[in-house]
């Protein structure tokens, strides 16, 4: 192994790091109310709009169906205007967001339609508002599967960063393609892959065991 190779890769995993955590909050900020949004709207809900939840759902369909190299070039006018570049890993962030946003927030829409409808009604009855209901009732009975959710975005972003690397993005895909691929460097293709197979398996198994303690939990409390 080179001796550059470690400050590489830790540039490179840094890079990844933050693009994954930035655009994770920030889909979540996009992704929670929009799901939520689809959930309370839909047929016979708290908040019924047959019209807005179409309206909701053709957007988020829309926005799923671009594959995301090609958002990211439609996106390039937006990243420059937001951050004053199309390169790095913030300019990348922009994006990673709002692919991933619809993408979350139809996870949370499945997720919040698990919950059992006799608890919504049961808080209804008992005259909670809508806010209250989702507050209180839809959010907390659906964190388990929305800790397993978020999780399964988390790894989504952490693959679309390596296909942003290939347009300047920086991170371990950008290392890939740069100095493994293009020089042929195969201890850089091993190392960067290895270290996102890490990474995966490090989210995944998170978010297994806190959604298994959540689920511990609301049994103990129930």
């Amino acid at each position: 192994m080179n001796e550059d190779l470690i400050p590489m890769l830790l540039t490179g995993f840094g890079e990844t790091l933050y693009m994954v955590v930035l655009s994770t909050v920030a889909a979540v900020v996009l992704g929670l109310p929009l799901g939520v949004l689809v959930v309370i709207t839909s047929t016979g809900h708290v908040m019924e709009s047959p019209r807005l939840n179409r309206i909701l759902g053709t957007v988020i369909n829309i926005t799923r169906s671009f594959p995301f190299i090609i958002m990211i070039v439609l996106l390039l006018p937006l990243s420059r205007f937001l951050v004053g570049t199309t390169l790095g890993a913030t300019a990348a962030a922009v994006p990673l967001s709002i692919a991933a946003a619809p993408f979350l927030a139809r996870i949370i829409e499945n997720s919040l339609k698990e919950v059992d409808r006799g608890k919504v009604e049961a808080a209804l009855a008992m005259g909670a508002t809508p806010l209250q209901i989702v507050r209180k009732v839809l959010i907390p009975e659906a964190l388990s599967s929305l800790v397993l959710g978020l999780t399964l975005a988390v790894i989504t972003i952490t693959g679309f960063t390596a296909t942003a690397g290939a347009i300047g993005a920086g991170g371990l895909g950008s290392l890939a393609i740069r100095y493994g691929y293009m020089r042929y460097r195969e201890d850089v293709m091993f190392a960067t892959v290895l270290i996102l197979v890490i990474f995966v398996q490090g989210v995944q198994w998170s978010g297994d065991r806190l959604a298994r303690r959540i689920n511990r939990n609301q049994h103990r409390l129930g």
